[in-house]
């Protein structure tokens, strides 16, 4: 029976270019990120656009940031954050080597490209819920985002992901606020990159997407009843214009 399962583990996938193939022909990317500058730094692997594990250097402590309702959480072998710890100071270590060898070269700047506010879940007043900002296609990584609400700062609640690389080469990352909405807030993230010259902000009215959120579904229902009312009247003209002929 061992030797059956270890069988059927091994046809499940194959390896093929760093990408693998299931029995049903469906392509997943993997990925892995190294790299360090002179004061930042990430190592980071992902599947599919989304991130399985990445190191914390400033909490000193690895993260696997996995849904909750996540039944069997996988981790990696005991050690990998050290490794990230000792590949960050071959990468600084290297950087430095390199940047003394090309003459310390210009460095490529690139703005982001797209900025959003959104919500994770539909709108509803009272109800908690989560503002996110995806920033894409800048580069170099990081960005740094700084939310408000009602044009106060606020910080507690927000988050932030590590950079996720984009297959250009260019970086994205997602903010996210823990917030309940209440009618007449809003809210805001802005955006600082080094090609910015000033932050590029979004902002986000709870009363206007409230409504937004719930102006189909009014309409809808207005329609659908005026819809059975006209099908009612119908049917009784009808039967009664058979009764008079």
């Amino acid at each position: 029976m061992k030797e059956l399962l270890l069988f059927l583990s091994c046809v499940l996938c194959v390896s093929a270019d760093g990408e693998f193939v299931s029995v049903n022909s469906t392509l997943h990317e993997d990925i892995g990120i190294s790299g360090c500058s002179d004061s930042d730094g990430e190592n980071m692997y992902g599947l599919d656009g989304e991130e399985k594990w990445y190191a914390d250097f400033n909490k000193k402590e690895e993260i696997y940031p996995q849904p909750p309702f996540v039944v069997n959480p996988f981790h990696y072998q005991e050690g990998t954050y050290e490794g990230a710890v000792a590949n960050q100071q071959v990468c600084k270590q290297n950087l430095k080597v390199d940047m003394q060898a090309y003459k310390n070269p210009p460095l490529q700047r690139d703005a982001p490209s797209g900025v959003m506010i959104y919500t994770r879940d539909e709108v509803e007043f009272g109800e908690k819920n989560y503002l996110i900002c995806y920033v894409t296609g800048f580069y170099p990584a990081p960005v740094n985002v700084s939310w408000t609400k009602n044009k106060e700062k606020v910080t507690q609640g927000s988050s932030i992901n590590v950079p996720y690389i984009n297959k250009d080469g260019t970086f994205t990352q997602i903010s996210r606020l823990q917030f309940t909405p209440q009618q007449g807030d809003i809210y805001s993230c802005a955006v600082q990159h080094l090609a910015l010259t000033q932050p590029e902000t979004r902002l986000y009215d709870v009363e206007v997407h409230f409504s937004l959120c719930v102006g189909p579904s009014v309409f809808c229902g207005v329609g659908l009843t005026l819809g059975l009312l006209g099908v009612a009247a119908g049917t009784f003209f009808l039967i009664k214009g058979n009764e008079c002929s």
